[in-house]
């Protein structure tokens, strides 16, 4: 794709996140209000979950998500599927993914996109060195192929002895070298294909 088309591909993404969230969320508010109040209830602690995540250009931002774990849950970054931290809700959540879909909010505010590699905590995109640090051109994503290869990723930990190496040595890497795949031979249409993937 020439440079010129790519930025204009990449506008009409950005406009496509922004109107879809927005509908995404009206759509939406109902359900996502009637889990929050079984959050509530199945736990003490706020309804959503703030995280600091690292965005495009490697600019920090406040990731949205439902609360999955209890409050004041401590521990390591990487969580596995049987992570006591987890609350009865919280597996559902995760398991289905619907603890994402406050992620619209950050795509509304144009701090994600439908699509892209997933954000990563401190420490992690600071590692990308030389060519791999081009994934930082793009926002991140409520989904990508990353993300769909390993949509049991917390199940493939918690079958390891050591889920934190696995993750730093096995997952982390495959998932850098898919992004800049995906960046590589991005297209609006490519995105679509994905999302509908995610989905059904």
């Amino acid at each position: 794709m020439a440079k010129n088309e790519h930025k204009i591909g990449f506008f009409f993404k950005w406009c496509f996140d922004r109107i879809v969230a927005l509908l995404g969320l009206i759509v939406l508010f109902w359900p996502l209000f009637i889990i929050g109040i079984c959050i509530k209830i199945d736990s003490k602690g706020p309804i959503f979950f703030f995280q600091k995540r690292i965005g495009k250009y490697g600019k920090p931002f406040r990731i949205c998500k439902f609360r999955t774990m209890y409050d004041q849950a401590e521990g390591d970054t990487v969580t596995t599927a049987d992570d006591p931290r987890i609350t009865h809700i919280g597996h559902w959540l995760r398991h289905s993914k619907v603890d994402c879909l406050t992620e619209l909010v950050n795509v509304f505010i144009g701090q994600m996109s439908f699509v892209g590699p997933r954000p990563d905590v401190p420490g992690y995109a600071d590692q990308l060195q030389g060519d791999d640090r081009r994934i930082l051109q793009l926002r991140p994503g409520i989904t990508g192929p990353a993300s769909i290869k390993y949509r049991n990723e917390e199940e493939l930990l918690a079958q390891q002895s050591d889920p934190k190496t696995y993750n730093d040595t096995v997952i982390w890497p495959d998932k850098v070298k898919i992004n800049l795949d995906y960046l590589e031979n991005w297209s609006f249409f490519g995105d679509i294909k994905l999302i509908f993937k995610t989905i059904f």
